[in-house]
């Protein structure tokens, strides 16, 4: 649970809603307004006027031990979600967003419901899959990390270890359309000559209730899969592949909807990748990367009933290795031998992320979603597995992309300085900094000597790169950037607007 250990009678959902909405308002609203004083073990913050205390420990992270309390007139009360938010509403003040407070519940009667319905379901026996699915409170740093739109979503959720029936369709050849390999999807099942095969996530049929016939036939149910972390992505074990679909579902900050740039985009990038990652892969064996070779959609509707084919994180991994989700080692429990297990980690995560944005100009997104760890039979961190392609970018200037068109060339590249920012928030802040609190399981003494062991790590790296300055900067104690999740909420933006915040770098 991130290092929530309430005491009180609030329920896990309210202890967990409670929990994230007031890390972001350290994070973001407090902090930047010079309200809070660390007294440790307890840090007190100022959120609309009235004073807050909680005891914390795992630095950055901000794990929390008992409950948060406010004081009103003299004495300490415990803090209820539905309180933060109000006071919260109150400090954003301007521009108020009525949607805010009704998203904040939503997600705690979505965490409930995962609670309950985990309570009665059987986990998938496979590791990976079962890390995939062991996300239950969702973004740490997120005001309603579970929140998310349309009915029924339940029988979807990875959290419930939900599994199911892909619905298979038909489209007819003069109405398809693909670039790339595919054959992992014509693995799922058959269609009738003239037409080719297109599976379809049944949640997302439900929402655009196509109208079937000529271009689009119903061929019925397909194989059974199971949905991932990102629950729009499934794992299909007929095909052997991972298999990303549409929804037009709110899920977090997006609609988490295959845009037509972006299906072109995945292979595309996977081309251009192919080679890079063999050449990083050479200097850090460990590095292994998911391509996303082809995709296939029906041009009635290419962006709503685009699926696009993923790599298995078993055929990445090396024999004997068990990939398991970052972000779920994030909330499991400390390994036993802390300091080597997270000088391992580090090693195995970090200098193929700086390899990639420094030598070849391709920027990750190695954030707790997105990295698969590899352990050896020992437990221990060996390789680290990096996906999905709508997060990768190429450094602008860095790159010919004379050929592709503009729309696709643009979704796929940032610029240096916002390429490098995306960069440190989601190795260091997003990942990094919330395995170093779970490692070191309060122990704030364990916890620099944690840094200090990454610090050479990333020193090493840098040297090896010739010492470039962001590099240098971070190692000599720069702020790091924390992506504003309140603040671009507040503002009912899209996620790609979504600002940063400076926080304490723990390299110092």
């Amino acid at each position: 649970m991130h290092g929530l250990a309430l005491t009180s009678s609030a329920g896990p959902a309210e202890e967990a809603t409670l929990a994230a909405l007031l890390r972001c308002c350290v994070r973001e609203v407090a902090g930047p307004r010079g309200l809070v004083w660390p007294a440790p073990p307890l840090l007190l913050l100022r959120v609309g006027g009235t004073l807050l205390r909680v005891r914390t420990h795992g630095g950055a992270a901000l794990r929390f031990d008992g409950r948060p309390e406010r004081l009103d007139a003299g004495a300490w009360h415990p803090l209820t979600s539905a309180e933060l938010v109000r006071l919260a509403e109150a400090e954003l003040g301007a521009g108020r967003n009525d949607e805010f407070a009704g998203q904040v519940a939503a997600s705690r009667e979505a965490v409930a419901a995962i609670l309950r319905a985990r309570a009665e379901a059987v986990p998938p026996a496979d590791p990976w899959l079962a890390s995939e699915q062991a996300l239950v409170y969702g973004h740490p740093f997120h005001p309603s990390p579970k929140a998310r739109g349309g009915d029924g979503w339940l029988a979807y959720a990875p959290e419930a270890h939900a599994e199911f029936p892909l619905r298979l369709l038909g489209v007819r050849d003069d109405a398809a359309a693909e670039e790339g390999d595919v054959r992992a999807l014509d693995a799922l099942g058959e269609a009738p000559p003239g037409y080719r095969l297109l599976p379809a996530h049944p949640w997302q049929l439900g929402l655009l209730r196509p109208r079937l016939g000529g271009e689009l036939i119903d061929l019925g149910p397909g194989p059974v899969v199971m949905p991932t972390s990102s629950v729009r992505t499934v794992y299909a074990p007929a095909a052997g592949a991972c298999l990303k679909f549409s929804l037009d579902v709110r899920i977090t900050n997006c609609v988490r909807k295959n845009a037509w740039y972006e299906l072109a985009g995945a292979v595309e990038l996977t081309s251009r990748l192919t080679p890079v990652f063999a050449e990083v892969a050479a200097k850090h064996p460990g590095a292994r990367w998911l391509p996303e070779p082809g995709y296939r959609s029906a041009t009635p509707l290419l962006e709503g009933l685009g699926v696009i084919v993923r790599a298995s994180p078993w055929a990445a991994c090396s024999p004997g290795v068990t990939p398991v989700l970052a972000g779920a080692l994030a909330a499991g429990p400390p390994p036993p031998d802390p300091l080597a297990w997270w000088t391992a980690y580090v090693t195995a995560v970090a200098p193929p992320v700086l390899e990639l944005y420094f030598t070849h100009g391709v920027i990750l997104e190695p954030h707790l979603q997105n990295v698969l760890v590899g352990l050896d039979g020992s437990g221990l961190p060996v390789e680290a597995v990096f996906r999905d392609l709508e997060g990768a970018k190429l450094v602008t200037g860095r790159h010919d992309l004379s050929g592709v068109p503009a729309r696709v060339a643009e979704a796929m590249s940032y610029d240096a300085e916002r390429g490098w920012a995306r960069v440190g928030y989601c190795l260091l802040v997003n990942h990094l900094v919330e395995i170093a609190a779970t490692v070191s399981d309060g122990d704030d003494g364990l916890l620099r000597e944690l840094w200090r062991a990454a610090r050479e790590v990333l020193a090493k790296q840098a040297a090896e790169l010739g010492g470039p300055v962001p590099l240098s900067d971070l190692l000599a104690g720069a702020p790091l950037p924390a992506k504003a999740n309140l603040g671009v909420r507040w503002a009912r933006a899209a996620d790609r607007s979504a600002g940063y915040v400076p926080i304490a770098n723990p390299l110092a």
